[in-house]
């Protein structure tokens, strides 16, 4: 089986809505110190997906790659998470 990562989203600014490129991600609210317990959520069918733990609105868009979102920065890099 090959080892996939699962992007990491934080929401910083605390935006009401993020558009992002993928359908499945981790949820980790804002970052370290201030993230909350990181939340697998997967959109399945649908094209988007509210936080349980910080209300955050996440959109798909098949615009955006698997590294992008909108607003920008969303998107937590590995070497970020393993800094955390």
């Amino acid at each position: 089986m090959a080892a996939t990562k699962t992007p990491h989203l934080a929401n910083d600014d605390g935006a009401e809505k993020i558009s992002i490129g993928v359908k499945e991600f981790q949820c980790m609210g804002a970052r370290a110190p201030y993230d909350h317990p990181h939340i697998y959520l997967d959109m399945g069918a649908d094209d988007q997906i509210l936080c349980p733990y910080c209300s955050t609105l996440y959109v798909y868009d098949d615009r955006l790659s698997a590294d992008e979102s909108d607003p920008k920065g969303a998107v937590v890099k590995l070497e970020e998470e393993a800094a955390s």
